[in-house]
């Protein structure tokens, strides 16, 4: 009943948020359109929100809701989820911590969360230039989600949205008792959203552990397909990879596990938290659609680089174990990647970014100028004092 009640504010918040962003108007949703025009401050807006919140999944779905409302567009949404995929990982990195006090088991948990680290950051690295020149992660999911919807890619036509109806009723009253205001509306959505996502996975968390300590090597680790499945089917029930992921860090800590055999549990962890923005997509617009696709394929696309092939999934092991090596020589260094990784280089790139925001001299022409200059030349009068 818990869970039941659980799933129903989570499909409440989804719709709360959309009336939000329905009622914002036009003049704030500019503001957000510009604010994500850029691939790499999007990158680190999926990544610093993740990681202050540490819940993928909310950040997944409200870029979900975002597209699905028309304040963000897919271009945009592809790069907040990228960053938020590595935002997830800081969870386990920092649980991590908790193990500074015994150096050879600090050694190994930095190992372990970091492994969960360089899968999503190699993955960005090879993912990101193919979307920001070629588009090959938007137009996939625009062609997936318009097969599903039996259109073409580009159509924006909107799902038949049984659940908007169900609970129109309830948001609007919930809107009027806020005071019919917009940003304590999109507050309200979501927190509770937050707050839906977060208790699903402590809820389910004590069952998870309850199965750690006799069935669990045997069963979900025995082997690398069906650790791969597992952490996908656990994840995706949990809605949480940071908290899979950081319930692996101790075992690995504790040598119950090693380092390779919870690489492809990792991975899977990646894949099953795509189901909390698919679940959040469907009944809404197409383009929503499309941006849960696009996170499902950033995913999958990761392990079938990594999965496959072993030396390819020796690079991020041997990265993760060289950061843990370092850090038995030096517990600095454990601290160093935290601050760089997930604060320094973020605000690195959001600085490097700015450059060619600058250089744009010509606002964009907006329609009440384009329709001034066409009466003007009309009446074959000068266009140079229209703006």
């Amino acid at each position: 009943m818990q869970l039941l009640g659980l799933i129903f504010t989570f499909l409440l918040a989804l719709q709360l948020l959309i009336l939000a962003f329905d009622l914002l108007g036009q003049r704030y949703v500019e503001q957000i359109i510009v604010a994500t025009s850029n691939p790499f401050i999007n990158l680190f807006i999926g990544l610093l929100a993740t990681a202050i919140i540490q819940s993928s999944s909310t950040i997944t779905s409200l870029t979900v809701v975002a597209v699905a409302a028309n304040t963000l567009s897919l271009e945009s949404a592809v790069f907040i989820v990228m960053g938020a995929n590595i935002g997830t990982t800081v969870t386990s990195t920092l649980a991590s911590v908790s193990h500074v006090s015994q150096r050879k088991e600090f050694r190994k948990a930095i190992a372990a969360a970091t492994l969960h680290d360089f899968f999503n950051i190699f993955t960005t690295l090879i993912l990101f230039p193919l979307e920001y020149y070629f588009g090959v992660l938007s137009s996939l999911a625009r062609t997936l989600s318009a097969a599903i919807q039996g259109g073409v890619p580009g159509d924006h036509h909107h799902i038949p949205n049984p659940l908007g109806r169900l609970f129109t009723p309830i948001t609007q009253s919930i809107n009027s008792f806020l005071g019919n205001n917009s940003f304590i509306t999109l507050i309200t959505g979501s927190v509770l959203l937050f707050v839906a996502i977060r208790t699903i996975s402590y809820l389910l968390k004590p069952k998870w552990e309850k199965q750690t300590s006799n069935v669990l090597e045997q069963s979900l680790f025995g082997h690398p397909f069906k650790a791969l499945l597992s952490g996908t089917v656990i994840t995706g029930i949990m809605q949480s990879s940071s908290v899979v992921s950081t319930l692996i860090v101790p075992m690995v800590a504790t040598n119950k596990l090693s380092l390779r055999r919870v690489f492809p549990f990792i991975m899977g962890a990646n894949l099953g938290t795509t189901f909390t923005a698919l679940v959040a997509a469907f009944s809404k617009s197409e383009t929503a659609l499309s941006i849960a696709f696009t996170h499902i394929l950033f995913n999958i696309i990761g392990v079938l680089l990594f999965f496959p092939a072993t030396p390819l999934r020796n690079i991020p092991l041997w990265f993760a174990r060289r950061l843990g090596n370092a850090t038995l020589r030096n517990r600095l260094y454990g601290f160093a990647y935290i601050i760089l990784t997930f604060f320094i280089i973020p605000f690195f790139l959001i600085f490097f970014s700015q450059k060619p925001v600058i250089k744009q001299k010509k606002p964009p022409k907006t329609p009440a100028i384009i329709k001034a200059k066409e009466v003007q030349k009309k009446e074959g009068k000068s266009t140079e004092n229209i703006k």
